[in-house]
């Protein structure tokens, strides 16, 4: 693959096609040592022969705050989030703001706080970062980067090529809320919802699936942008298997579901930031439901499918009216600035 675009447009950085396009065709093959590695939340790096996960990541919501969170929060929870869905525990921070000139200090410093006590709950400890400011206009107020370093989990592989018919699809919770609640945050629209983000740490949630069926963990994923339906989309060409989705069993609040209607969107295409996907081995499944299900948060923990051979590299919703449909990756960026 060559990315041959133009230039950059906003799908570029909305997690759907266009991003795996430029992720592919131009920073994997000139940046990455080893082009055809598996790309994921997280890499593993041997160090002096130990083994550790390392990311990073860039934060650029618009509002700066919503309900349910902010960009301080976001940022921390964001990072956690995928150290753990790569089978790993946050272990220490590093961050960058880039400010624009003019912001309040009182915005400032409690973003500071929130990312504080992210942090506290978390249980990573900061140890450095940068700063820089830019002329007014140019970044929205605040956007913060990050990188984190976690300890991978005892037994826990994560890999999409081990893969097999069979294993089932567990999702920790209702997705959709995030990007619905930035959508209405922003006050473009005439809608009102009693909806609030999800943004939290699914470390807790990962930790119990580890501690209870770690053998049984194929794959994980955090669904922020692209949703659910670009994570699934990238196992199934990454295993090259088929995704299978139960329609009835998918976890959605009503709300999203009636925004997602009004509004022409399909809530499989609607980031989050507080649940994550895993592939568990069939005979795990019910293990990891209810680890997950017993872990505070996780009480909507749902196993919404399973993982078939055809057709492969698709996936596919058996719908409530006996139906089936295709899902595809995101096109296009129906919700710039979620995260």
């Amino acid at each position: 693959m060559r990315f041959k675009d133009t230039q950059i447009e906003m799908s570029h950085g909305a997690g759907g096609k266009a991003s795996r396009k430029l992720v592919e065709g131009l920073f994997a093959p000139l940046l990455l040592t080893d082009a055809a590695q598996m790309l994921s939340d997280a890499a593993r790096v041997e160090m002096g022969g130990t083994a550790i996960a390392f990311t990073t990541d860039s934060f650029v919501v618009r509002p700066l705050r919503f309900p349910g969170g902010s960009i301080g929060e976001l940022a921390v929870n964001g990072t956690v989030n995928d150290l753990a869905v790569s089978g790993a525990k946050a272990s220490a921070m590093v961050v960058t703001f880039i400010l624009e000139e003019g912001l309040a200090s009182t915005v400032l410093e409690a973003e500071v706080r929130a990312m504080s006590a992210a942090l506290k709950r978390a249980g990573v400890s900061m140890v450095g970062g940068d700063t820089k400011v830019v002329e007014r206009g140019k970044a929205d107020g605040m956007y913060i980067t990050t990188a984190g370093i976690g300890i991978p989990m005892r037994g826990v592989h994560v890999d999409a090529r081990t893969v097999r018919p069979g294993d089932k699809i567990l999702i920790s919770g209702p997705f959709g809320d995030h990007g619905i609640t930035i959508l209405l945050a922003r006050q473009d629209l005439d809608l009102e919802a009693d909806l609030v983000s999800d943004t939290r740490s699914v470390l807790p949630m990962v930790e119990a699936i580890a501690a209870e069926a770690a053998t049984g963990i194929r794959w994980m994923r955090d669904p922020t942008r692209g949703g659910v339906a670009t994570a699934l989309n990238e196992l199934a060409r990454d295993c090259g298997l088929a995704v299978e989705l139960n329609e009835e069993e998918i976890p959605i609040h009503d709300a999203v579901r009636g925004a997602c209607e009004l509004l022409g969107l399909d809530p499989l295409h609607i980031a989050n930031e507080g649940q994550f996907l895993a592939v568990v081995s069939a005979e795990y499944a019910d293990a990891a439901l209810n680890a997950v299900r017993m872990t505070d948060g996780g009480d909507e923990a749902q196993i919404i499918g399973q993982i078939r051979e055809q057709p492969a590299g698709a996936v596919v919703v058996n719908t409530r009216y006996r139906g089936t449909r295709i899902v595809e990756m995101l096109v296009g960026d129906p919700l710039p600035r979620i995260c």
